[in-house]
C-alpha cells in the first residue's frame, strides 16, 4: 500500500511540475512581448535595434510619446483618433449590453412557439463571416450616407450572435422563483428585467462589455471601408497609416501601441473581478 501511494504521490509531483512549467512557459510567451513593446517605447529607434537587447532603458526617452500623439505631421491628428475609438468601442459596447440581455432574456425565460428556431436562426449568423457581407453592408452604409459619420460606424456592430448567446446563457440559469414573485408583487415585465434580472447580471455583462470593447477598439477593416477622412479614423487606421510611412521610428511606433493599449487594461483591470465569473456563461445549464 505505501510503494502504491509514493508512487501516486510521485506521479502527481511531477504532473504539478508539468504544469506549472508549461503554464510558465505560456505566460512568458505571452507578457515578453507586452514588455518589449512597454521598454522599447521609452527607447531610442537605435537602441531598439542594439543587439544583444537591454530590456531597461538608459536614458529614458520620453519624447517618443510627444511624437506618437503628434504624428509625423504634426497635426495631433492621433487625439483625434483616441477620442473616435473611445466614441464608437463605449456606443457600441452599451447598446450590445443593452440589446442582447433583453434578446437573452426573452429567449430564455418566455416559452412561445418558434423559440428554439429563433435562436438557431441567431447563432447561425456566426457562421457568416463578416467579408461575405462587408460589400452588401457597405452599399447600405453609401445608400444612407452614413460614410464618414459615427453612425456608419456604430451602428452595423450595435448587436451581435455571440453577445445575444452569451446572455442569454447566462440568464437562463436565473431562478423562476424570483421572477414569480416579482410578478406577485405587481411587477411589470419590464421591471422585472430592469429592477432584478439585469442588475444580477453583473459578470456575464462584465465579460460581455470587455469582449466587446476590445473587438472595437482593434476594428480595422469596417473603419478602413467607411471611414475616409483623416478626422474620422480609429486607432487601428492611425497604427496602419503610421507604420507605413517610409521613415517610421522604431520607438514612436511603440509609443503609439502603448497609447493604444490603455484603454483596454485599464477596462479589464477595473472588470476583471467580474470577468472570471462571467466564464460561467460557457458552462450554463441546458433548459
Amino acid at each position: 500500500m505505501k510503494s502504491n501511494t509514493m508512487k501516486r504521490s510521485a506521479k502527481s509531483l511531477i504532473a504539478d511540475r508539468f504544469i506549472w512549467v508549461f503554464l510558465t512557459v505560456c505566460c512568458l510567451v505571452t507578457v515578453i512581448p507586452l514588455v518589449f513593446m512597454v521598454s522599447a517605447s521609452f527607447m531610442r529607434a537605435i537602441e531598439i535595434m542594439k543587439m544583444p537587447y537591454r530590456w531597461i532603458p538608459n536614458p529614458v526617452h520620453v519624447q517618443n510619446f510627444f511624437n506618437a500623439i503628434a504624428g509625423a505631421d504634426r497635426s495631433f491628428i492621433y487625439l483625434r483618433n483616441i477620442l473616435n475609438s473611445l466614441i464608437v468601442a463605449v456606443a457600441v459596447t452599451l447598446t450590445t449590453i443593452l440589446l442582447a440581455s433583453l434578446v437573452g432574456f426573452g429567449l430564455a425565460k418566455y416559452h412561445f412557439k418558434g423559440r428554439n428556431v429563433v435562436f438557431l436562426a441567431i447563432m447561425a449568423t456566426m457562421m457568416i463571416p463578416f467579408e461575405t457581407i462587408m460589400v452588401p453592408l457597405y452599399m447600405v452604409v453609401m445608400n444612407l450616407h452614413m460614410q464618414n459619420t459615427y453612425a456608419g460606424l456604430i451602428i452595423p456592430f450595435m448587436v451581435n450572435a455571440f453577445a445575444v448567446f452569451q446572455m442569454r446563457q447566462y440568464i437562463i440559469t436565473f431562478p423562476e422563483d424570483m421572477l414569480d414573485a416579482a410578478r406577485i408583487d405587481g411587477a411589470s415585465e419590464p421591471q422585472i428585467f430592469f429592477r432584478v434580472v439585469f442588475p444580477n447580471c453583473t459578470p456575464a455583462i462584465a465579460t460581455l462589455a470587455v469582449l466587446t470593447f476590445r473587438q472595437q477598439w482593434d476594428n480595422l477593416l469596417w473603419p478602413l471601408l467607411v471611414a475616409q477622412s483623416e478626422k474620422m479614423k480609429t486607432i487601428p487606421a492611425y497604427i496602419v497609416k503610421f507604420a507605413a510611412e517610409k521613415y517610421a521610428d522604431e520607438g514612436v511606433m511603440m509609443a503609439v501601441a502603448v497609447i493604444a493599449s490603455i484603454p483596454i487594461f485599464t477596462l479589464f483591470i477595473c472588470l476583471s473581478k467580474y470577468f472570471v465569473g462571467g466564464s460561467s456563461v460557457y458552462s450554463a445549464g441546458k433548459e
